[in-house]
Protein backbone atom coordinates (compact mmCIF):
# COMPACT_ATOMS: atom_id res chain seq x y z
CA UNK A 1 0.00 0.00 0.00
CA UNK A 2 1.77 2.90 -1.11
CA UNK A 3 0.97 6.21 1.24
CA UNK A 4 0.34 9.59 0.19
CA UNK A 5 1.50 12.72 2.32
CA UNK A 6 -1.07 15.63 2.16
CA UNK A 7 1.04 17.89 -0.15
CA UNK A 8 0.55 15.64 -2.89
CA UNK A 9 -2.65 17.19 -2.86
CA UNK A 10 -1.75 20.35 -2.17
CA UNK A 11 -2.72 23.20 -4.89
CA UNK A 12 0.21 24.46 -6.06
CA UNK A 13 0.80 28.21 -7.02
CA UNK A 14 3.57 28.87 -9.40
CA UNK A 15 5.35 32.76 -9.00
CA UNK A 16 6.94 33.79 -12.43
CA UNK A 17 8.44 37.03 -11.46
CA UNK A 18 11.92 38.82 -11.71
CA UNK A 19 14.16 40.14 -8.76
CA UNK A 20 10.78 41.64 -6.88
CA UNK A 21 9.71 38.41 -6.46
CA UNK A 22 13.13 36.45 -6.49
CA UNK A 23 13.95 38.51 -3.21
CA UNK A 24 17.21 40.21 -4.47
CA UNK A 25 18.98 41.64 -2.02
CA UNK A 26 17.12 40.56 1.27
CA UNK A 27 16.86 36.69 2.86
CA UNK A 28 14.65 34.47 1.01
CA UNK A 29 12.20 33.88 4.31
CA UNK A 30 11.92 38.07 3.98
CA UNK A 31 10.64 37.75 1.05
CA UNK A 32 6.51 38.36 -0.25
CA UNK A 33 6.36 34.89 -1.68
CA UNK A 34 7.60 33.15 1.59
CA UNK A 35 5.37 35.51 3.51
CA UNK A 36 2.75 34.06 1.17
CA UNK A 37 3.32 31.04 2.06
CA UNK A 38 3.50 31.45 5.56
CA UNK A 39 -0.03 33.01 5.39
CA UNK A 40 -1.61 30.23 3.41
CA UNK A 41 -0.06 27.73 5.74
CA UNK A 42 -1.82 29.65 8.86
CA UNK A 43 -5.11 30.07 6.79
CA UNK A 44 -5.64 27.06 4.98
CA UNK A 45 -3.28 23.87 6.79
CA UNK A 46 -1.65 21.71 3.81
CA UNK A 47 -3.90 23.14 1.16
CA UNK A 48 -1.37 25.12 -1.22
CA UNK A 49 2.11 24.82 -1.92
CA UNK A 50 3.69 27.86 -3.32
CA UNK A 51 6.72 27.64 -5.78
CA UNK A 52 9.07 30.69 -6.33
CA UNK A 53 9.76 30.23 -10.29
CA UNK A 54 11.14 33.73 -10.25
CA UNK A 55 14.72 34.62 -11.11
CA UNK A 56 16.66 38.30 -10.57
CA UNK A 57 16.91 39.72 -13.73
CA UNK A 58 14.49 37.58 -15.87
CA UNK A 59 12.92 38.87 -18.69
CA UNK A 60 9.65 37.78 -20.77
CA UNK A 61 11.46 35.84 -23.03
CA UNK A 62 13.70 34.37 -20.55
CA UNK A 63 9.97 33.23 -18.51
CA UNK A 64 8.60 32.35 -22.18
CA UNK A 65 12.15 29.69 -22.75
CA UNK A 66 11.52 28.68 -19.14
CA UNK A 67 7.60 28.23 -18.58
CA UNK A 68 6.68 25.09 -20.37
CA UNK A 69 9.21 22.50 -18.00
CA UNK A 70 7.51 24.81 -15.04
CA UNK A 71 4.43 23.74 -16.10
CA UNK A 72 5.10 20.44 -16.64
CA UNK A 73 7.01 19.59 -13.21
CA UNK A 74 4.70 21.49 -11.20
CA UNK A 75 1.06 21.17 -13.00
CA UNK A 76 0.06 24.65 -10.56
CA UNK A 77 -3.74 25.31 -10.51
CA UNK A 78 -2.22 29.17 -10.24
CA UNK A 79 0.08 30.95 -12.34
CA UNK A 80 1.19 34.32 -11.24
CA UNK A 81 2.91 36.54 -13.94
CA UNK A 82 5.62 39.16 -12.81
CA UNK A 83 6.80 40.19 -15.61
CA UNK A 84 8.02 42.96 -17.62
CA UNK A 85 10.15 45.54 -15.88
CA UNK A 86 13.56 44.05 -16.98
CA UNK A 87 12.36 44.38 -20.31
CA UNK A 88 11.15 47.85 -19.96
CA UNK A 89 14.55 49.18 -18.08
CA UNK A 90 16.20 47.16 -21.68
CA UNK A 91 14.12 49.70 -23.65
CA UNK A 92 12.45 46.49 -25.52
CA UNK A 93 9.25 47.22 -27.60
CA UNK A 94 5.87 47.46 -25.71
CA UNK A 95 4.71 45.83 -28.42
CA UNK A 96 7.34 42.62 -27.83
CA UNK A 97 6.46 42.80 -23.88
CA UNK A 98 3.01 42.26 -24.61
CA UNK A 99 3.24 39.37 -27.40
CA UNK A 100 5.82 37.89 -24.87
CA UNK A 101 3.25 38.36 -21.92
CA UNK A 102 0.54 37.56 -23.94
CA UNK A 103 2.14 33.74 -24.58
CA UNK A 104 3.10 33.13 -21.14
CA UNK A 105 -0.37 33.99 -20.14
CA UNK A 106 -1.56 31.43 -22.85
CA UNK A 107 0.52 28.89 -21.99
CA UNK A 108 -0.07 28.80 -18.39
CA UNK A 109 -4.11 28.90 -19.33
CA UNK A 110 -3.82 25.79 -22.00
CA UNK A 111 -2.36 24.07 -19.09
CA UNK A 112 -5.43 24.60 -16.85
CA UNK A 113 -4.25 27.19 -14.57
CA UNK A 114 -5.70 30.29 -13.45
CA UNK A 115 -3.53 33.33 -14.04
CA UNK A 116 -3.36 36.57 -12.37
CA UNK A 117 -1.01 39.60 -13.49
CA UNK A 118 0.94 41.63 -11.36
CA UNK A 119 1.42 45.08 -13.37
CA UNK A 120 4.32 47.39 -13.44
CA UNK A 121 5.56 50.77 -13.96
CA UNK A 122 8.80 52.42 -15.15
CA UNK A 123 10.66 55.21 -14.09
CA UNK A 124 9.45 58.06 -15.80
CA UNK A 125 12.76 58.99 -17.45
CA UNK A 126 11.48 56.88 -20.11
CA UNK A 127 9.41 59.20 -21.81
CA UNK A 128 5.88 59.83 -21.46
CA UNK A 129 4.77 58.14 -24.24
CA UNK A 130 7.14 54.61 -23.49
CA UNK A 131 5.90 54.29 -19.76
CA UNK A 132 2.32 54.85 -21.57
CA UNK A 133 2.53 52.26 -23.70
CA UNK A 134 4.29 49.83 -21.34
CA UNK A 135 1.85 50.46 -18.31
CA UNK A 136 -1.41 49.65 -21.57
CA UNK A 137 0.19 46.73 -21.77
CA UNK A 138 -0.86 45.02 -18.51
CA UNK A 139 -4.66 46.34 -19.14
CA UNK A 140 -4.81 45.29 -22.89
CA UNK A 141 -3.81 41.54 -21.95
CA UNK A 142 -6.19 41.69 -18.67
CA UNK A 143 -8.76 42.03 -20.92
CA UNK A 144 -7.70 39.83 -23.97
CA UNK A 145 -7.02 37.13 -22.12
CA UNK A 146 -9.74 37.75 -19.00
CA UNK A 147 -6.92 37.43 -16.81
CA UNK A 148 -7.39 39.60 -12.95
CA UNK A 149 -4.96 42.40 -12.81
CA UNK A 150 -2.83 43.93 -9.85
CA UNK A 151 -2.42 47.40 -11.72
CA UNK A 152 0.69 48.34 -10.16
CA UNK A 153 1.90 45.55 -7.25
CA UNK A 154 4.26 48.12 -6.16
CA UNK A 155 1.50 50.56 -5.05
CA UNK A 156 2.81 52.36 -1.48
CA UNK A 157 6.50 51.21 -2.37
CA UNK A 158 7.69 52.98 -5.49
CA UNK A 159 9.01 56.15 -4.49
CA UNK A 160 9.05 55.65 -0.73
CA UNK A 161 12.97 55.54 -0.26
CA UNK A 162 12.22 53.84 3.53
CA UNK A 163 10.90 50.80 1.84
CA UNK A 164 13.60 50.61 -1.00
CA UNK A 165 16.95 49.36 -1.13
CA UNK A 166 19.77 51.78 -2.01
CA UNK A 167 19.67 51.06 -5.38
CA UNK A 168 16.08 52.76 -5.13
CA UNK A 169 14.73 49.40 -7.64
CA UNK A 170 14.18 46.74 -5.36
CA UNK A 171 11.80 46.91 -2.35
CA UNK A 172 13.76 45.96 0.77
CA UNK A 173 12.83 43.61 3.56
CA UNK A 174 10.62 46.31 5.24
CA UNK A 175 8.04 46.25 2.17
CA UNK A 176 7.73 42.26 1.51
CA UNK A 177 4.63 42.29 3.72
CA UNK A 178 3.03 45.65 1.34
CA UNK A 179 3.84 43.25 -1.60
CA UNK A 180 2.13 40.62 -0.08
CA UNK A 181 -0.94 42.50 0.79
CA UNK A 182 -1.24 44.14 -2.32
CA UNK A 183 -1.02 40.65 -4.12
CA UNK A 184 -2.55 38.57 -2.02
CA UNK A 185 -6.77 39.66 -2.51
CA UNK A 186 -6.28 38.33 -5.97
CA UNK A 187 -4.17 35.52 -4.55
CA UNK A 188 -7.07 34.52 -2.37
CA UNK A 189 -9.89 35.18 -5.00
CA UNK A 190 -8.03 32.85 -7.30
CA UNK A 191 -7.82 30.04 -4.76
Amino acid sequence: MMLISANSFAKTILILGDSISAGYGIQPQQGWVHLLQNKLNQQYPKKHKVVNASVSGETTSGALARLPKLLQTYHPEIVVIELGGNDALRGQPPAMIQKNLGQLIQHSQKSKATVLLLGMKIPPNYGTAYSQAFEKNYQTLSQQYKVKLLPFFMQGIAGNNQLMQKDLIHPNAKAQSILLNNAYPYIKGAL
